[in-house]
């Protein structure tokens, strides 16, 4: 009997996608098995190793990457400074289709979580042909009315620590949109704006999700290159309601 597949990757590289980026791809579980793609969360969170082994290994070649400017991709938005003019959800559909089509799957299953469902829907409403299952889990559309839900209706229920999200910006940014007027400070160069604008934001991100039983802080904010590049990336889509066309 030869042994199960492991969970982990038996292959993985780097995608040339245009505009400078490169893409960080990997494959794990059964190479003969059914294809599906993993769509990671944020915008930013990057490819996680638990994520993968919610598919069984015998079963699924399970593909996982790190959508642009994050994780292991390249440029990282953790950098002092990033462009991110060439990062939107059009450019994030192409890469999913250079991924598959270098991996050579005909359809592949398309998994989501969180921002992932908002770029998975966006993916097969795309390319239909290319998807044969949608599987979606904590459901957003990423719309301008989910965001003002996230960055101010939520006051409501943490209304000191939303007081102090928004009074980490100048007054007169307190009643326009949030995420764009924390962008601005997160794509300043200078670590001395960038860097307490990130931690402001990430805090409202800790104390936004912590309804669920049993909520931690989440140690991955504790670094700084990755809690920059979070940062930036979420206000960057959130404050732009996805590049889908919604004011």
């Amino acid at each position: 009997m030869s042994p199960s597949p492991s969970p982990d990757p038996y292959d993985e590289g780097m995608l040339v996608v245009g505009d400078g980026h490169q893409i960080h791809w990997s494959v794990a579980g059964n190479p003969a098995g059914k294809p599906a793609v993993l769509l990671h969360g944020g915008p930013g969170g990057g490819a996680r190793n638990g994520t993968r082994r919610l598919f069984d290994a015998d079963r699924y070649r399970i593909i996982q990457f790190d959508q642009r400017n994050c994780g292991l991709s390249t440029p990282h938005a953790g950098q002092p400074q990033i462009d991110l003019s060439t990062n939107t959800t059009a450019h994030l559909i192409a890469d999913i289709e250079q991924l598959r089509q270098l991996l050579d799957i005909e359809r592949w299953a398309v998994w989501g979580g969180s921002w992932g469902t908002t770029l998975g829907l966006a993916y097969a409403h795309a390319h239909p042909g290319s998807v044969s299952e949608l599987l979606l889990a904590s459901v957003v559309t990423t719309t301008a009315a989910e965001v003002d839900w996230v960055t101010r209706t939520m006051g409501r229920v943490f209304p000191a620590e939303w007081q102090a999200f928004v009074d980490f910006l100048a007054p007169e940014n307190h009643d326009g949109n949030l995420p764009v007027a924390y962008n601005q400070l997160l794509l300043d160069p200078d670590p001395a704006v960038h860097e307490p604008a990130a931690i402001a934001w990430c805090q409202w991100e800790d104390v936004h999700v912590s309804i669920a039983n049993g909520f931690e802080p989440h140690l991955r904010y504790e670094d700084a290159a990755f809690r920059l590049a979070f940062a930036r990336l979420v206000t960057h889509y959130w404050g732009n309601a996805a590049f889908m066309g919604e004011s």
